[in-house]
């Protein structure tokens, strides 16, 4: 019975010291390979944020890695391996989600010796134009500039590049920033923190500029609030989060602003 006994109180000190080591870490799901937002060498303006916010709580990060695709949520957040997910639409329905800390929008992304100073998704010079476009998959669900082009009828001139891409190369959903600077499409429509990280990084200047003129597309949406989302219930968690971003505001701005990050002001009614 004594080794019964020692194995009991093994096993008490183990979950204590674990239950210890959760207590003083802000667990993150965050995937490993997606700059600007967060990579396995914390270089991501996430993993900064998240050490921003871990300091501000008096804990330590911790991470557990997943590729930000299909099941991520479910993976991480849900099974219960990690407490917070830096970076979600706000009020993301799969989560319950903090303030917003950021909104910002698809944009158009050419090389600045091309001068292409497009704007609007009905800019008819866009028909002569060749345009990369990021593509979600082949069930229908794509990026808004990509299913307002085909609203449009503007097609034969789109190049898919697939969001997700090849997960052995770093941070895959750069391959179409990349293909502007080399000039293999004239312009591109893409996600704005992302085309504004490529842009500060590129060795060929690039011009960025927030898509405009999207009323007629009133079903899809072109910004996006960007919150943090912890599980659904997890009410004290949420407040403490919530009560950091509304007192580092202006430091979590200028962190955005120096990864690029396009911020734009919440669309009027």
């Amino acid at each position: 019975m004594k080794w019964a006994a020692g194995l009991l109180c093994l096993a008490v000190a183990v979950c204590a010291g674990l239950e210890g080591a959760r207590a003083d870490s802000l667990r993150v799901c965050a995937d490993p390979n997606n700059l600007p937002f967060s990579d396995s060498q914390e270089h991501g303006f996430e993993n900064k944020l998240a050490q921003l916010v871990a300091r501000e709580l008096g804990k330590s990060v911790s991470y557990v890695w997943w590729a930000q695709r299909r099941g991520f949520v479910r993976n991480t957040l849900k099974a219960g391996a990690c407490d917070v997910i830096i970076g979600v639409p706000a009020h993301y329905d799969l989560v319950e989600t903090t303030r917003p800390y950021y909104r910002s929008s698809y944009v158009f992304v050419s090389r600045a010796d091309r001068d292409i100073s497009v704007s609007s998704l009905e800019d008819p010079r866009l028909r002569a134009l060749k345009i990369g476009v990021h593509l979600i998959g082949d069930d229908g669900m794509n990026t808004p500039p990509a299913h307002a082009l085909g609203e449009l009828g503007v097609v034969e001139n789109v190049v898919g590049f697939a969001l997700y891409g090849d997960y052995r190369q770093d941070s895959p959903p750069a391959r179409l920033i990349e293909a502007v600077a080399k000039g293999d499409v004239d312009v591109a429509a893409a996600w704005g923190p992302l085309a504004g990280y490529a842009a500060l990084h590129s060795a060929v200047p690039l011009r960025v500029t927030p898509i405009t003129e999207t009323r007629r597309f009133a079903l899809l949406k072109f910004s996006f609030a960007i919150a943090m989302g912890v599980r659904k219930g997890d009410e004290a968690l949420k407040r403490q989060l919530d009560d950091v971003l509304q007192r580092k505001g202006d430091e979590i701005a200028a962190l955005l602003a120096s990864f690029g990050v396009p911020s734009v002001r919440e669309p009027a009614d």
